[in-house]
């Protein structure tokens, strides 16, 4: 039987926005300060109060204060955006608006790029080694589905803009030393011609031995050349080459004694898994080039890029050995300005990507002990029997086109869409010989090799209206509607080849206010996924399902009050973001595998697993004349079920503290920069299988860092 549907609450979130409004008016005389210039939602140059959406922008300053082992130190404490990293190192774990919750690990069903160039594969898998943290000028964060970037994503996209060649102000050696291991060593170079003409050279060194716990230390180092060339006055061409080599051990999670263990002593001694030698090492070459040329009112915005990545992978009853990934791309984009009903302008093009996998290998592990056919323990991450090899292709071909119209000076609309159409091939040789999961060990059948292919092809609209209407020099309103689909991702349809693609319709409010000392973003958004692919884990296996419709209602709010504002005292900020997140699956009948036939159970009006109903973030940002400078903030986690079943709680974390303590002297930065300052043992991260087995991935202890930064 159905649930019956719970409304919206309307009513109460124009409470909300009336009561903040209220305040705001009384200061309509102050002076407005410049707003944040984004290009994530439209791929047009905006100020972020006028795009028709929510969107998040971590800027300089915040990318300063962070040590940026990866993304997650940015990004923590956006609302609407759940983020961690259980390694420690480059990978981290990231849900918007409850896309991506599926992933075990990486970045799914959100589109990530990188100066406009897409690092997400075209079935939605993202990996970030190869992005240099250390030369990130801005993180742009466009959340729900629709966006004119996301090809196959319902999420949104992350937008991360490197520092501009053209761009001499942001050379530096940064060097960092602290707790664990960590050592942190940046330099980047520019050089600029008369002619305007630039080149510059970054390259970095991120380590970190993580020895509070087993098998978890951590290194890469990254080099890059960047070329910008002006052909002539109303052109620039931008190049970038780079190479990436990264090594990251994984610690596995834990069971619950392991996890008491921890609470008591502050480290992880083992895991509750018998491969012990679990790894991600990768090394990657990366070029893309871009072009932008003025003819008129029409601007040509073309971009080439090629990535070649391989990577050595031991994971459960399996060490992945893929020896080189190829994928290569083009984005053809334009822009023309034009008056239809105003000052209107269009933005439309091409996408080609393809993704080329040639002779990926699964081995089993050499080195093991174990008791009858179960394996206990890895001895070491030596191949063994070759159990499998796979040549696999994935091609998009795309068409988006969005028309920007701007009635007068207060109205603004976007109307558009894109078009992508997806291919995944597989072609797949397996021995005799696998890995049971439910066994624990290899098993050989005689006769159940060989070859086997799988093909899928995906068409995905995704549509957008939006409309921001200014009602004063503070205060804009905003609405839109959109619809994103979603690919599965290869290895889901390996599992079950009958998935279908997911569809994500949403209704979108709000209200965005700027001023000189306070700016606020308000928004309230419902959206009902139909066929939302669900990760069952089962025996330490995953399988995908689809689940009837799943529904998602949200309110988010990010909000920042300039309290001190001094010559002599200084500058005191304060902020606060929250997010009030209640999805549940509408329709859903989970099939559970165990030793005898899969049973299904009706998971309908249950709410979805690890994401919390609430979710907050208090910082405070202080700068005084003389150079010193500091950052406090605390992000809570609320408590939320730990499975589909909704069998059972976790009560998530509050009040983890960061702070960063610096002071700043002509071209010297020094800075300390302190990690879960109180100690606090938690998880970021559990989960409940079928069965009833319980994992804990581990929060890091408290842990410092100092820095040094020169600015040239």
């Amino acid at each position: 039987m159905t649930p019956q549907r719970t409304l919206f609450p309307i009513k109460k979130i124009a409470i909300v926005i009336s009561a903040c409004t209220f305040p705001i008016t009384l200061y309509a005389e102050e002076a407005v300060i410049p707003d944040t210039i984004t290009v994530t939602a439209t791929r047009t140059e905006r100020s972020s109060a006028e795009v028709p959406e929510s969107i998040a922008i971590i800027d300089q300053k915040r990318l300063e204060q962070e040590k940026m082992y990866n993304i997650a130190d940015a990004l923590k404490g956006t609302p609407g955006v759940l983020i961690e990293s259980t390694s420690g190192g480059y990978s981290s774990r990231m849900i918007v608006r409850g896309a991506g919750l599926k992933a075990q690990y990486g970045i799914r069903e959100i589109m990530v790029l990188r100066d406009g160039v897409p690092i997400t594969d075209p079935d939605s898998f993202t990996r970030m080694d190869f992005i240099d943290t250390q030369d990130i000028e801005q993180i742009e964060v466009s959340k729900g589905p629709g966006n004119i970037y996301a090809t196959g994503s319902t999420g949104g996209a992350i937008h991360i803009l490197s520092k501009s060649v053209f761009d001499d102000r942001r050379d530096q050696l940064r060097l960092g030393a602290g707790e664990f291991g960590q050592h942190n060593l940046h330099l980047r170079k520019a050089f600029m011609s008369e002619t305007g003409n630039a080149l510059a050279f970054t390259a970095s060194h991120r380590k970190a031995d993580n020895d509070w716990r087993r098998h978890n230390d951590f290194e890469s180092n990254q080099f890059s050349i960047k070329s910008g060339f002006l052909p002539s006055e109303n052109s620039e061409l931008e190049t970038e080459i780079s190479y990436t080599k990264a090594q990251l051990n994984l610690p596995g999670d834990m069971n619950a004694s392991q996890f008491e263990e921890y609470k008591r002593t502050g480290k992880q001694n083992n895991n509750d898994s018998a491969f012990k030698h679990s790894a991600r090492n990768s090394e990657i070459f990366f070029f893309n080039s871009r072009l932008n040329v003025e003819l008129g009112a029409l601007t040509l915005k073309p971009r080439v890029y090629y990535n070649h990545w391989s990577h050595f992978h031991p994971v459960t009853g399996a060490i992945n050995d893929t020896p080189g990934v190829n994928i290569w791309g083009t984005d053809l984009e334009f822009e023309y300005a034009h008056e239809l009903i105003g000052k209107d302008s269009l933005v439309s093009g091409l996408t080609y990507r393809q993704d080329r996998n040639m002779s990926a290998k699964k081995y089993a592990y050499a080195d093991i002990t174990t008791a009858g056919p179960v394996i206990t323990s890895t001895l070491s991450d030596r191949k063994g029997q070759l159990l499998e090899e796979q040549d696999e292709i994935n091609t998009v071909y795309g068409f988006f086109l969005q028309e920007n119209l701007r009635p007068n000076d207060r109205l603004l609309i976007d109307a558009g869409f894109r078009f992508d159409h997806i291919t995944i091939e597989q072609n797949t040789w397996s021995s005799d010989t696998s890995y049971n999961y439910g066994m624990g060990g290899y098993v050989t059948n005689v006769g159940s090799g060989g070859n086997s292919e799988m093909k899928h092809s995906f068409d995905l609209f995704s549509p957008r209206v939006g409309i921001s209407y200014k009602l004063n020099k503070h205060l804009t309103l905003f609405g839109n509607i959109a619809q994103g689909e979603q690919v599965p991702f290869a290895s889901e349809l390996e599992s079950n080849s009958d998935l279908k693609n997911a569809t994500s319709r949403s209704i979108e409010m709000g209200l965005k206010g700027r001023a000189h000392a306070w700016q606020f973003d308000l928004n309230a958004y419902v959206s009902e996924v139909q066929d939302e692919i669900i990760n069952v884990r089962t025996n330490g296996e995953s399988i995908y399902q689809n689940a009837g419709s799943t529904d998602k209602k949200g309110i988010e709010f990010s909000g920042s009050f300039q309290v001190l504002q001094e010559q002599i005292k200084g500058q005191l900020a304060l902020g606060f973001n929250y997010a009030y997140s209640d999805f549940s699956y509408n329709e859903f009948s989970e099939i559970v595998y165990g030793m005898g036939p899969p049973t299904n159970y009706d998971r309908s009006g249950n709410q979805l697993p690890f994401i919390p109903k609430h979710y907050y973030s208090l910082n405070a940002d202080y700068t005084h004349p003389s150079g010193i400078k500091a950052r406090i903030q605390a992000d809570s986690w609320g408590e939320y079920y730990l499975d589909n079943a909704n069998s059972e709680k976790y009560g998530g974390y509050d009040f983890i503290t960061s702070v960063n303590i610096g002071y700043a002297k002509g071209p010297h930065d020094i800075s300390l920069n302190i990690q879960n300052l109180f100690d606090k043992r938690y998880a970021v991260e559990v989960e409940k299988d079928t069965g009833g087995d319980k994992s804990f991935s581990p929060g890091a202890p408290r842990s410092a860092m100092l820095s040094y930064r020169y600015q040239f």
